[in-house]
């Protein structure tokens, strides 16, 4: 064998090893991000003071094989208007995480299905929201009475979710894009569940459920 064969043979070797290394790591990716989980960050003020810009949070997506969303939950997902490209290259992207550009919202399950919700404004200019007309009890919101008043078009209530949906609300209620504007989410448009905040440091914890 000359020594121009030899170095041939050990490009192509070294190439090959490179390229089942880069197919590993993409297929590890792909079934820890679909089975198990990803990270996302805080981008927007909606969920103060619950999350703030900048937050780094886990997302498990395992749970969602077994159970649907509760009440309470803080849930990622696709906004129903948002369209979500079906092509092979936007599959593999949000399957990786790589170059993804799929906008997606965080909030908080409010509503689930069978619940008639309402939201209520009272003369003192503060707000409650109502299942199945008993008031829940919302500690997590940032403002009883900094809310964004409901107006026509908007999705207050009374009003039944129907199955496979639910009512998204952000705990910031002056400053949150949620199902007051656009409706009702489908199950299927749930991408996870934010199940504990891990960055910074100093605000480490566990989502817990809140008792309604």
């Amino acid at each position: 064998m000359t020594d121009m064969q030899s170095t041939k043979e050990k490009v192509i070797a070294a190439i090959k090893e490179t390229v089942e290394t880069v197919v590993f790591v993409v297929v590890m990716v792909v079934i820890i991000r679909f089975f198990i989980g990803e990270i996302r960050w805080i981008p927007s003020a909606s969920m103060h003071p619950t999350l703030i810009e900048g937050d780094r949070i886990f997302v498990e997506r395992f749970s969602r094989f077994f159970s649907s969303p509760k009440r309470g939950d803080i849930i990622v997902f696709y906004p129903p208007d948002t369209e979500i490209k079906t092509d092979p290259l936007s599959v593999m992207e949000r399957l990786t995480g790589f170059f993804c550009k799929d906008i997606a919202y965080i909030k908080r399950v409010i509503g689930v299905p069978g619940d008639t919700l309402e939201i209520k404004e009272f003369i003192n200019g503060k707000f409650q929201v109502y299942i199945n007309n008993e008031p829940i009890d919302e500690p997590y919101i940032m403002s009883a009475d900094d809310y964004l008043s409901c107006s026509d078009g908007m999705f207050c209530g009374p009003m039944k979710i129907p199955a496979g949906n639910y009512f998204m609300m952000g705990d910031n209620r002056g400053n949150s894009q949620d199902s007051r504007f656009w409706g009702f989410l489908p199950e299927e448009r749930v991408i996870g569940k934010a199940v504990f905040l891990f960055w910074p440091l100093n605000r480490l914890h566990i989502f817990q459920r809140p008792e309604y």
